[in-house]
């Protein structure tokens, strides 16, 4: 099995806990606070890498604490940071994020030195030895996801995008992709199509799929849906779990899809892995 390589975000994370998120003008006593690796990108290179993946992560840290600690965890969890740059001038990427009592969560996103991503490392034979998979999401300047894309495509490399934060697509970026991944928010601001239900999912991943090979749409605790081009969608429940928190099951899901597929898995057998590997995340305390 060849290798992933993931480009994306690095964020050390703040997560406050509260009983629920303050409306404006309000103030809300918190419960609890923990300092976390975090970044889509980086959450999902882990997630892969547990999920028995070979990966190798291309990004930027600030030259400080925080970039340290990102980059060992990277490197813990078995993760190459060979094109990890270190980044003298701007700080490390930090998040905060505010997760109420049931369990749900928002964040804001400062990207500091995920910003400094150098998109000319990907015209260097070097970045992709062994790489069948490229894995991005939109943490990172497009113009990065882009040279990043189209030189996989060169190599035959396979383009999974999880188009997190939705964003508007160049039409070179969208004929890159060969698999992109959304949650509902992201597919309703791609399609139009509010999805409050499975139904509504699938309605979204096959109006999707008419622009993208193969989508899929996660849609929390409705479920997820999938399309492959030419078919029809399909959708699965989700499993039945007791709720602690959400925060981090969309990269969980990223991970153990990606190393289904790169396992030679359909892409029916790998949403529903990762679907069971998410339902197991949202159970655990963050």
């Amino acid at each position: 099995m060849g290798k992933i390589l993931v480009t994306g975000s690095l964020h050390y994370d703040i997560v406050i806990h509260a009983h629920h998120r303050p409306e404006k003008g309000e103030t809300v006593m918190g419960s609890g606070c923990s300092y976390k690796f975090g970044g889509k990108g980086g959450n999902q290179a882990v997630s892969a890498a547990k999920a028995g993946a070979q990966v190798g992560f291309a990004g930027a840290v600030g030259a400080d604490t925080q970039g340290d600690f990102l980059r060992s965890v990277l490197e813990e969890n078995g993760v190459n940071t060979d094109f990890v740059a270190v980044s003298a001038d701007v700080p490390s990427g930090m998040s905060v994020a505010l997760m109420d009592a049931e369990g749900d969560y928002g964040a804001v996103v400062v990207s500091n030195a995920n910003n400094r991503v150098d998109a000319a490392q990907f015209g260097h034979d070097a970045v992709w030895q062994q790489v069948e998979m490229l894995l991005l999401q939109n943490e990172v300047p497009e113009a990065v996801n882009l040279a990043a894309a189209e030189a996989a495509k060169q190599r035959g490399i396979r383009v999974c995008l999880n188009a997190a934060p939705a964003r508007e697509m160049c039409s070179a970026m969208q004929s890159a992709v060969d698999l992109l991944v959304v949650n509902g928010v992201e597919a309703r601001d791609l399609s139009g199509i509010t999805v409050n239900a499975l139904s509504d999912a699938r309605a979204a991943a096959e109006w999707l799929g008419g622009h993208y090979p193969a989508v899929v749409v996660t849609a929390g605790e409705h479920g997820v849906a999938w399309c492959e081009a030419g078919e029809r969608s399909q959708s699965m429940p989700a499993e039945k779990v007791e709720l602690i928190s959400t925060h981090g099951a969309g990269d969980c899901f990223m991970g153990m899809l990606c190393t289904s597929l790169l396992q030679g898995q359909t892409l029916a057998g790998s949403v529903a892995k990762a679907n069971r590997a998410a339902a197991e995340h949202v159970s655990r305390k963050a």
